[in-house]
C-alpha cells in the first residue's frame, strides 16, 4: 500500500517529546481519520515495520532513534452525549489536548476532570496511564474507550472494567502493541460534590467558602499549584512526574516510619501510598544537576533536561536515583514514562 506524501522518512523527533530529547522517526505519519490510521498499519504491516503511536509526547523518554513507523494521532472530536438535567458523557477524539478539554467541561458547568486541569498530553494517552492528580482519577469518570484492536484488527469498545485500571497502570499500558486508543467518553455531572479533600488544594483554598466553588474555580486552583510546584515543559523539558509513589504494606510501612518517623505518606486501604518526592529529597536529589540533566529544585519527582541531555543521560540518573532510595529506605521506584528506542 502506498501512502504518498503523507509519509515522511528520517523526522527528527526533538520537538515532538516535552522532554526535548534528540531522536529521529525512520517513517513518521500523522493520522486525522480511522482511515488514515487503518492505511498506516496496513503500510506498516506490509513493510515489516513497528508501529509507535505519538500524542503530545509527554510520557515517553527516547533512549534512542526509533528504526519503524512513528504515528502522530491527531484525530480530533469533541462532543456531549446522554445530555440530562444532572449530568452528560462528553465524548473526545484520542487527538484532542487533554487540558483543552477539561476547560472545556468545566465551562460547560460539569464536574469530574477539574483536579486533572493542566496535565499535558492528549486525550488518547490518558487512559494509557490512568492519569491522576489532586485526589482524583481519569477512571473516576470513565466510560468506555474505543480502540483499534490490532490482533483482530477491529474497532472495538471497551469499557471501565474492560480497561483493569491500577495506580498509574492499564491494560493499555500493559500491552502497549495491542490496541491503539481513538477516542474516549466521560460521563461528566452538573452535581456531584466537588473533590477538594487532596492536601495541596486545601492549603491553596484556605478558608474559602467551598460552597461558591465550581469547577472552573477548582481547575483555576489546581492550574495555579501546578504553575508554583512543576516547571512547564515548553519552558524547561520534562516529562512531569517521572516516578510513581510507591505503596506498601503496613507492616513495610511500620519499620519505615520508626527509622523515619516524618516520612510522607498516605493510608489506602490496607496499604500505604509514600510519597516519592519525600523520598527522593532526602536522599539530596532535589536541585541536583549535572552538566545536562537534573532533579527540580522544587519538586523531587521531576527529571528535566536543561542542557541538551539524552535520553540515556535522563535513565541513568533515573536509575541513580532509584539506587540511592533503595539503599536508603529498602523502597524500590518504578518509573511513569515509557522508554523508547532500546
Amino acid at each position: 500500500m502506498s501512502l504518498h506524501a503523507e509519509l515522511q522518512e528520517n523526522i527528527d523527533l526533538t520537538e515532538l517529546n516535552t522532554l526535548r530529547v534528540s531522536a529521529t522517526a525512520r517513517y513518521y505519519m500523522e493520522v486525522e481519520t480511522l482511515d488514515d490510521l487503518a492505511r498506516a498499519l496496513a503500510w506498516a504491516q506490509e513493510n515489516g515495520h513497528r508501529v509507535l503511536v505519538l500524542g503530545s509526547g509527554s510520557n515517553l523518554v527516547f533512549a534512542g532513534d526509533y528504526a519503524g513507523l512513528v504515528i502522530r494521532m491527531r484525530i480530533a472530536a469533541r462532543y456531549w452525549e446522554q445530555v440530562d438535567d444532572t449530568g452528560a458523557t462528553l465524548v473526545l477524539g484520542a487527538g484532542e489536548n487533554w487540558h483543552d478539554a477539561v476547560l472545556y467541561a468545566a465551562r460547560c458547568g460539569y464536574r469530574g476532570i477539574e483536579n486533572l486541569a493542566l496535565i499535558p498530553g492528549t486525550a488518547g494517552a490518558a487512559p494509557v496511564q490512568n492519569i491522576g492528580a489532586y485526589g482524583v482519577e481519569l477512571c473516576d469518570t470513565l466510560v468506555s474507550v474505543t480502540a483499534l484492536d490490532r490482533e483482530t484488527r477491529q474497532l472495538v469498545t471497551l469499557h471501565k472494567a474492560d480497561c483493569e485500571f491500577a495506580y498509574r497502570d492499564s491494560l493499555f499500558k500493559r500491552q502497549p502493541e495491542r490496541f491503539i486508543i481513538t477516542g474516549i467518553r466521560l460521563r461528566l455531572s452538573r452535581t456531584r460534590p466537588l473533590q477538594l479533600g487532596y492536601r495541596d488544594l486545601e492549603d491553596y483554598l484556605g478558608e474559602t467558602d467551598t460552597e461558591k466553588l465550581d469547577a472552573v474555580t477548582v481547575a483555576e486552583a489546581v492550574m495555579a499549584i501546578r504553575h508554583r510546584k512543576l516547571p512547564d515543559p515548553g519552558m524547561i523539558p520534562n516529562v512531569g512526574s517521572f516516578f510513581k509513589n510507591p505503596v506498601v504494606s503496613a507492616e513495610t510501612f511500620s519499620k519505615l516510619q520508626a527509622a523515619h518517623p516524618d516520612v510522607v505518606s498516605y493510608p489506602q486501604n490496607g496499604t500505604v501510598k509514600l510519597a516519592a518526592a519525600w523520598l527522593i529529597d532526602r536522599c539530596g536529589w532535589k536541585g541536583y544537576r549535572n552538566d545536562r540533566v537534573g532533579v527540580h529544585n522544587r519538586q523531587a519527582l521531576v527529571l528535566i533536561n536543561h542542557s541538551g541531555g539524552t535520553g540515556l543521560d535522563v535513565l541513568d540518573l533515573a536509575s541513580d536515583i532509584r539506587d540511592s532510595v533503595r539503599a536508603q529506605f529498602g523502597v524500590e521506584l518504578a518509573m511513569e514514562p515509557g522508554i523508547v528506542g532500546v
